[in-house]
């Protein structure tokens, strides 16, 4: 195989310059690589630069597997002078982003270029896309490349236009378009259809049309890039007269007007688009499946899916997610059995609808097949395979192998949270639900609506009054989430279980006044104080129970009847206190200052000790304030 010789860019001084410094080196290059087998192209036996630049350069792409490898090659090239040949440069930037993926080294090696051109900042630039790393490239532009005054080429703007879409900058991609018309590139199709999908995928989509109609030779690029830009901005309309403009459309033009009509819903005309296509792939008929899914048409998307003369595996997994949506979960089980037995392969999506559908029917038995499934064909769980998992065993009741799942997920989201607090306490286990909640917390993990209400159901089933109490404060006070109709249902639940049926009705009314979307909006925070004197009654009231020798929540009970004005409630604690300790219960001042401290808690959890003290702390400070 012949190598064609690069012609020098380099200087006449630099040739002289390298070839001055020749003179007095062997003509025959050292080894690069001890024990290095004999290369089937020979080694350079002039000085020519040329000649050592191809060689090495060719090393560079043949027997460079590592970074040690090219650490070893780029020293030849300094040693050798020829490092700053703009040949070798590029080669060795192109070698580090591409092959290697070290862009940091890559960045470093472009500062020591003394004069870089447009083929290593875009090397670099397409390198921190590819590691989806879009704002990375876009500071190396305006720091390596505008800063640094190196021209740019008609590959640059187009990869310039697709860092600005990614990070949805429409700033920024103008300040590229004005740079794009100074150096002379407008007309440059390949140029203007990258601004034109710039554009419309930061939703300037009049700006798009203005470059559209700009005058300048379109092909069919910049048709289609139009109209899946009117799409995606809701433009259906203008989409179809471009599409019926059209000279000469190919099936991506199609699929974009038919995916167009699918996102607004009009099946009929996708229907009638997809009927006249000349010749249809699988995105035309996975686009039709996906429509008809959307509107829960089944029979319509299972007779696409089996008129399909070729399925791939996001066909299967539009229809899995169909019937799962549609609770028809022994249809998706039996769909993914025909799956595992064809020529598809199941990916994480597939194996998150039918672990779903399986934890939904109880399906034990098949959701531990899948399971093995996954374990034995390597596949890594993602947070939403995971979670599907977790799903499963907690439904079924599997909390020790949910627990397991649980602590070996490398990133724990808010619905795996939700889903081992809901479980312990579907199951009866009130305080370990409570016990995960604080983990959560811990872990900075912020609860939602859902995990309160996870939250709340566990404190009803397991009876503890005053935990559910506390935490509906917490989510009032500390998390500001408005209550929901299932909050309330909880809270009421909770409440009529232990007999306080004075205060579930009252919960009742304000969940009728709150909740209705037609009253105005209620703030939840107005009845704070009036929560905190019920809350502090029924801990004051538990406590006598329990224990009846300590004075401290006779005279809890005491001041929250003064502060609620209840008079006759004041009377009775009054009573209370002098039939148990007599008058002299009331000359020690200091006991109020304590009461947050005096309670004996004896055998409780470490948290409940905490919520009590919390509690009564919030309320010694409310009540010296009266």
């Amino acid at each position: 195989m012949s190598v064609r010789l690069h012609k020098p860019s380099i200087s006449s001084l630099s040739l002289d310059k390298f070839i001055r410094s020749q003179k007095n080196l062997p003509k025959t290059p050292p080894q690069l690589f001890p024990g290095e087998p004999k290369s089937k192209i020979p080694p350079p036996q002039s000085s020519s630069p040329g000649i050592d630049v191809h060689y090495l350069l060719q090393k560079l792409d043949q027997s460079c597997p590592g970074i040690n490898h090219f650490h070893q090659i780029h020293s030849q090239l300094l040693l050798r002078g020829l490092f700053q040949h703009p040949l070798a440069a590029g080669r060795c930037v192109k070698k580090l982003c591409t092959d290697l993926g070290s862009l940091v080294y890559s960045v470093h090696l472009f500062d020591q270029i003394d004069e870089p051109d447009a083929f290593m900042c875009n090397a670099i630039m397409r390198g921190f896309l590819g590691s989806c790393d879009p704002r990375s490239a876009l500071e190396f532009y305006y720091l390596k490349m505008v800063s640094n005054s190196v021209s740019p080429n008609h590959y640059t703007f187009p990869l310039v236009a697709k860092v600005c879409a990614e990070v949805r900058s429409v700033v920024d991609g103008r300040k590229a378009h004005a740079r794009v018309v100074k150096f002379g590139f407008e007309s440059d199709l390949f140029v203007k259809n990258g601004f034109i999908r710039m554009y419309s995928v930061c939703g300037r989509i009049q700006d798009a049309c203005d470059l559209f109609d700009s005058g300048f030779a379109l092909d069919s690029v910049s048709w289609n890039s139009m109209i899946d830009g009117c799409v995606k901005n809701g433009e259906v309309v203008l989409a179809r007269q471009l599409f019926d403009e059209m000279s000469e459309r190919d099936v991506c033009s199609w699929n974009s007007m038919i995916s167009g009509y699918v996102a607004v819903g009009d099946m009929e005309a996708a229907r009638g688009l997809f009927e006249k296509m000349p010749s249809r792939d699988v995105v035309s008929w996975n686009c039709m499946i996906d429509g008809y899914a959307r509107v829960k048409n089944i029979s319509s998307a299972r007779a696409c899916f089996d008129e399909m003369p070729c399925r791939n595996v996001v066909s299967w997994n539009i229809m899995l997610a169909l019937y799962l949506r549609c609770k028809d979960y022994g249809e998706c089980l039996r769909l993914f059995d025909k799956m595992v037995g064809g020529e598809v392969k199941p990916n994480e999506a597939s194996l998150v609808s039918v672990l779903t559908a399986s934890a939904n029917f109880r399906k034990l038995d098949r959701g531990k097949w899948i399971h093995s499934y996954i374990r034995d064909n390597d596949i890594e769980p993602d947070v939403l395979l995971s979670t599907a998992l977790l799903t499963l065993y907690v439904k079924c009741g599997e909390m020790e192998m949910a627990r397991d799942i649980f602590d070996q997920m490398p990133e724990k989201s808010v619905v795996s949270w939700n889903c081992m607090i809901m479980g312990y306490g579907m199951h009866g286990h009130g305080e370990i639900s409570l016990e995960f909640f604080l983990e959560m917390e811990k872990a900075g993990v912020n609860p939602n609506i859902a995990t309160f209400v996870s939250i709340l159901s566990a404190c009803s089933s397991s009876g503890m009054i005053l935990e559910g109490w506390w935490y509906f404060h917490v989510m009032l006070q500390k998390y500001k989430i408005r209550p929901t109709e299932k909050h309330y249902g909880c809270m009421v639940d909770l409440l009529g279980r232990a007999g306080l049926m004075d205060q579930s009705e009252e919960l009742v009314k304000k969940m009728h006044t709150e909740v209705e979307p037609n009253l105005p909006k209620a703030t939840p925070f107005a009845c704070c104080r009036h929560f905190m004197l019920q809350l502090g009654e029924i801990i004051a009231k538990q406590q006598i129970k329990f224990h009846p020798e300590d004075i401290t929540p006779y005279l809890l009970l005491l001041f929250i009847h003064i502060a609620d004005r209840k008079w006759d409630g004041i009377e009775d604690a009054r009573n209370l206190i002098n039939e148990t300790f007599g008058e002299s219960a009331y000359s020690n001042q200091d006991q109020l200052e304590e009461i947050g401290l005096g309670f004996s808690l004896g055998k409780s959890l470490h948290h409940r000790k905490n919520m009590v003290y919390s509690i009564l702390d919030e309320m010694a400070s409310c009540i010296k304030l009266l």
